[in-house]
């Protein structure tokens, strides 16, 4: 880190030229040196273990929407975009993405039968002439 450079390198150049150079303003190093932001940085590696916990309990099917719902339920409140930051560019994590199903897709028509009966239902006796709709009776080979 630029920091730690400049921390142990100051006395030999001077610290105001390493800022200078480095493109640094003076409250940023002056923060590093008093540890400002370590809360911060240990809460943010507390969520992205939780994120990286969450989102490989679920297989990687979550988004960072759901992500921040999970996340929610554990007491831990973040916008959309934090967490979308900490996923996708920080952790690294992409969710799956699932195909959506085709539409209608049109098929060949089945076969028509010719109607040997031509709707004549009368017979000269009984158990002649049957009549029954086939066309949905199930098989077991589809």
């Amino acid at each position: 880190m630029v920091y730690r450079f400049i921390k142990n390198n100051h006395k030999t150049f001077g610290l105001r030229w390493f800022l200078i150079k480095f493109n640094l303003s003076p409250n940023a190093y002056y923060n590093f040196l008093k540890d400002r932001k370590s809360t911060y940085y240990t809460q943010k590696q507390k969520i992205c273990n939780e994120i990286q916990k969450i989102y490989h309990d679920t297989a990687g099917k979550l988004g960072h929407r759901s992500m921040q719902m999970f996340l929610a339920r554990k007491k831990i409140i973040m916008s959309k975009t934090t967490v979308h930051k900490y996923m996708n560019k920080e952790l690294g994590l992409t969710s799956i993405v699932k195909r959506r199903k085709p539409g209608y897709i049109k098929g060949h028509a089945p076969k028509v039968f010719p109607n040997l009966l031509k709707q004549n239902f009368t017979s000269d006796r009984p158990n002649r002439v049957w009549c029954t709709d086939f066309t949905y009776l199930f098989l077991t080979n589809g």
